[in-house]
């Protein structure tokens, strides 16, 4: 299977457009709002600036491991079919399952209620008008991705620039602009359990902004030198990346105190209007807002396809008839509406940190086994062609899977509700594939 995939490939990324990937993909509205969540939960400079460089660390971990499964495995579907190929059908079901209910649906939510959010505060609105601007915000994106594949694609490379263009300016103005706020590297006051509690609630946030590297080994079957370049590409990138989110995390820091960051989504916007004025400050944030517009319009593409796959293999005993269906301009219309209504259902209940708090969660679940299976395979096929293998084996697996774990418990341990309903809608898959199991045979 392997070999004749691998020869109908083309493999014409080099070096740079990998790097580029790496950077476009991860990079997205995290890095403006986790700011909020992050200080509220350590209350400290230092313990913040220590748990985006702990994020990071782990994701360039959890990059290079998984990495490994996509050169080895590169077919349509990506971590689904590498659980498939690990632990059976049954685990790959469950995490299309997970990613159609919770992952890209939370994420539309998430980032809607950011648009909101910061709509009004750019143009001084009510408060009550965040929940309407969410939804027109969502559905208008739906729209345009209805619309034609090329679409979406145009507006996704317009947001590409737009999104770097802000944090390009606060880092650079904000590092060397005066400031009178006192920055204390060094946490006050704190007990080794307020501590170690503060830390893994800042962690679990910084990982929303470090989301996206999962996907990024999907082109290593496209490289023209995988074994060189993919892990050359991941390395420069995602450390690239979390340079980047330390400049802008330390910038906020250095401008705002924790008491004006910590539960602020408007942070960002407000330490921009610190630095630059009310003009400037006004337009980083368009900047910000055409950014979020981007990332919202990048998990809809990507998420509506998700219960269509599915739909196709007759995965979904539900509106399977309905849910392969594709339109005239050959996009999965039904499945895309589907996607948006459960992700308005997830904007009137939810909040943008709740929400992204629980599909991180969720997620690095299936991130766990993802790693080990990196480790299984190993011994259960080791005549897999493997174009590239994680360095430092079995070093950065290891340490993807005790990061993956400590994420998971201390979410258990400090917020038992969220994770439960986490577990919970994830585990309902387990009867609807047996149902749909049952009427395919």
């Amino acid at each position: 299977m392997n070999k004749n995939e691998h020869t109908h490939l083309q493999k014409n990324i080099g070096l740079f457009a990998a790097f580029s990937t790496v950077m476009g993909t991860v990079i997205g509205a995290g890095v403006f709002f986790k700011v909020s969540s992050v200080t509220a939960s350590t209350q400290s400079a230092g313990l913040s600036l220590l748990a985006w460089l702990a994020g990071g660390l782990l994701t360039i971990c959890a990059g290079l491991t998984s990495a490994e499964l996509a050169s080895a495995i590169p077919v349509t579907g990506g971590a689904i079919k590498y659980l498939e190929v690990t632990y059976g059908k049954l685990t790959g079901f469950l995490l299309g399952w997970a990613q159609t209910l919770i992952y890209f649906p939370a994420n539309i939510a998430a980032l809607s209620i950011i648009f909101g959010t910061q709509f009004t505060n750019l143009f001084h609105l009510k408060a009550g008008l965040i929940l309407p601007i969410a939804v027109i915000c969502g559905a208008s994106i739906t729209g345009i991705n209805l619309l034609g594949t090329k679409h979406g694609a145009r507006l996704q490379s317009v947001a590409l620039i737009a999104k770097l263009i802000p944090i390009a300016v606060i880092i650079a103005f904000g590092l060397f602009a005066p400031s009178n706020v006192h920055l204390s590297l060094i946490p006050e006051h704190f007990t080794t359990s307020q501590t170690l509690t503060g830390f893994s609630g800042g962690l679990l946030s910084t990982l929303f902004a470090y989301d996206g590297w999962l996907g990024i080994g999907a082109i290593a079957g496209e490289m023209k030198n995988p074994k060189r370049d993919l892990p050359l590409a991941i390395d420069l990138g995602l450390t690239g990346i979390m340079v980047v989110y330390l400049g802008i995390n330390l910038v906020f820091l250095k401008t705002l105190p924790i008491s004006d960051l910590a539960g602020n989504l408007n942070a960002a916007s407000t330490a921009a209007g610190q630095l630059f004025g009310n003009i400037g400050g006004k337009l980083v944030t368009i900047g910000i807002l055409i950014s979020v517009y981007g990332a919202l319009n990048g998990y809809t593409m990507t998420g509506m396809r998700i219960p269509y796959a599915m739909a196709k293999e007759d995965s979904l005993p539900i509106m399977s008839n309905h849910l392969s269906k594709l339109s005239r301009t050959a996009v999965p219309y039904v499945a895309g509406i589907v996607q948006l209504v459960i992700a308005g259902l997830m904007m009137i209940v939810g909040s943008f940190d709740l929400l992204t708090d629980m599909l991180i969660f969720v997620m690095w679940i299936f991130n766990v086994l993802i790693f080990y299976a990196v480790i299984k395979l190993r011994r259960t096929q080791p005549d897999l062609v493997r174009p590239y293998k994680v360095p430092l084996y079995p070093f950065l697996p290891v340490v993807a899977i005790l990061g993956g774990i400590f994420v998971l418990v201390t979410t258990i341990i400090d917020q038992p509700i969220l994770a439960t309903t986490g577990i919970v809608v994830t585990l309902l898959g387990i009867p609807v594939y047996l149902v749909t199991k049952r009427k395919a045979s």
